[in-house]
């Protein structure tokens, strides 16, 4: 706002005698002509005009009905239902929440790269409405205008966590930078919780894919397939050509590349929480597996527990150990040290080559600290010795420590 339009405002509110001609009205606030507009509303973009400044917005509305890949976007409604019944604890749980608190989040930037020099031209979410996704879309129309975009989208933002990928490192961040810069002159912006789901993706696919970026996860898992779609990197170069001409041509594809990563965010969450809650009818045993060690890590012993031995009673062969190689471990931390001892022996006598030898050493260690059998101890020892030279397995600190152990052993047996 200009500093001329700022005094007219305030002559209202000046306390005086009642002039004796009428005080002029106010100046009225001069609107950017924004180029192209017929060409923008065509497309259902609106200006949000601020003082003499103005950015574009773009609303569109969907139905829960509405199938984006093998999810319909309702089915979001589902997964927050089924955490608000879920007993655990987890990073991606939404209990105790609605579905109108998640807040889908995606934005394009100018570059991949932090600091003040990168520009967030474009913030899109979507939020759930009734019986309806709406999805909006505000639009930097030329370096500069920030406070109108910054403003439009904060002053009705109603957000209580935000739903991202790859958020936590990226899009936030850049966008508390970009607010730092232009504070004063918008809304604040409010706290929040945060689930970002590059990370659960991380967690499930990494082995089967070489990039668990959206585009891969959507194809892979989510099975929605990108028809004509401008790749993500092109977006900078594609509104730096609209800056310079003006023509909001290339912008309408980059718009519609924000769409789908944003909806993609909708049903990935539904797709992360069937996975980690076990309701996904098609989830793979080594999906299972990965699921209890990720309950595993986060220290919930209890749900750990249960997805791997109920994986252990679905399946045989190879994901049936590995779930019992992990499960063991929780045995150890519950001291059900028989337990752990009969599932890492039959690790150790059938299971694959990466997990004997951990066996081996776990073995070792309950056999000599808890059940005293000092035999067993040195004999489990010395296997797992022949399980490093035989695989040729280059590890200082295990090799040390097995030395040690033998040792030590020897010495307890030569008393």
């Amino acid at each position: 706002m200009s500093l001329k339009n700022k005094l007219n405002r305030m002559k209202n509110h000046i306390v005086r005698d009642k002039p004796d001609h009428p005080v002029e009205n106010l100046e009225p606030v001069v609107r950017t002509e924004v180029p192209f507009l017929e060409t923008w509303t065509s497309q259902g973009v609106n200006p949000y005009y601020l003082d003499e400044d103005y950015c574009l917005i773009l609303e569109k509305t969907y139905k829960l009905s509405d199938y984006h890949g093998k999810y319909r976007l309702g089915q979001i409604k589902d997964a927050v239902d089924a955490w608000n019944q879920f007993e655990g604890t987890h990073p991606l749980s939404s209990k105790g929440l609605a579905v109108e608190d998640l807040f889908f989040f995606d934005t394009e930037t100018t570059g991949l790269g932090g600091g003040t020099g990168n520009t967030i031209f474009l913030l899109g979410y979507a939020k759930v409405k009734g019986d309806q996704l709406i999805l909006r879309q505000h639009i930097l129309p030329r370096p500069g205008s920030e406070i109108p975009l910054y403003h439009s989208f904060l002053e009705k933002v109603d957000y209580n966590t935000l739903v991202t990928y790859n958020g936590k490192a990226f899009d936030w961040p850049q966008v508390k930078t970009r607010h730092t810069l232009i504070r004063e002159h918008v809304p604040k912006l409010p706290s929040f919780g945060h689930f970002d789901l590059f990370h659960g993706s991380r967690r499930l696919w990494k082995s089967k894919m070489d990039s668990v970026k959206l585009s891969n996860v959507e194809k892979e898992i989510l099975e929605f397939h990108r028809t004509d779609d401008v790749p993500g990197y092109l977006a900078p170069m594609i509104y730096f050509d609209f800056v310079e001409r003006k023509d909001p041509e290339g912008m309408f594809k980059v718009l519609l590349h924000n769409e789908l990563d944003i909806l993609s965010l909708v049903v990935l969450y539904v797709h992360l929480s069937f996975q980690i809650l076990g309701i996904d009818s098609t989830q793979s045993s080594d999906e299972k597996l990965l699921v209890g060690k990720w309950f595993d890590y986060l220290g919930d012993k209890e749900q750990a527990v249960k997805k791997l031995e109920q994986l252990i009673s679905e399946s045989a062969g190879s994901e049936s150990l590995a779930a019992k190689h992990t499960l063991a471990f929780q045995y150890k931390r519950l001291k059900k040290y028989t337990r752990a001892y009969d599932y890492w022996n039959e690790v150790r006598e059938t299971g694959p080559e990466d997990l004997r030898l951990e066996a081996c050493i776990e073995l070792a260690k309950l056999s000599e600290h808890q059940f005293k059998r000092y035999d067993k101890a040195l004999m489990f020892s010395e296997k797992a010795y022949e399980e490093m030279k035989e695989r040729a397995v280059s590890n200082e600190k295990v090799s040390y420590d097995l030395e040690k152990r033998l040792k030590r052993l020897e010495r307890k047996l030569a008393k």
